[in-house]
């Protein structure tokens, strides 16, 4: 997708989510910069969000990132992150 990214991603013990985020933030902003795939500098934003998925769920997750093309054709990012948040009893504020 153009302007996010879904991961499936098994921590280690001794892994943290914001460890795990910069090395993967950082080292992919390398290879696209040093592969010249854009013209202009390619950084990430910031802000992530990270959600655990138990095991039974790890097939539907599956599905969802290698389909997450067809999914967003018919909602955008902002629509679905929208309804998520407001399925689950948050609102867009209570991420900063």
């Amino acid at each position: 997708m153009e302007e996010h990214i879904h991961l499936l991603i098994s921590l280690g013990s001794g892994q943290t989510i914001s460890k795990v985020a910069q090395l993967i933030k950082g080292e992919s902003s390398h290879w696209v910069n040093l592969q010249g795939i854009i013209s202009e500098k390619f950084e990430w934003q910031d802000d992530f969000i990270a959600l655990s998925v138990s095991k039974r769920f790890i097939p539907v997750v599956r599905r969802y990132i290698a389909n997450q093309e067809e999914h967003h054709r018919v909602k955008s990012f902002s629509e679905e992150y929208a309804e998520f948040l407001s399925g689950h009893g948050f609102k867009p504020e209570d991420f900063g």
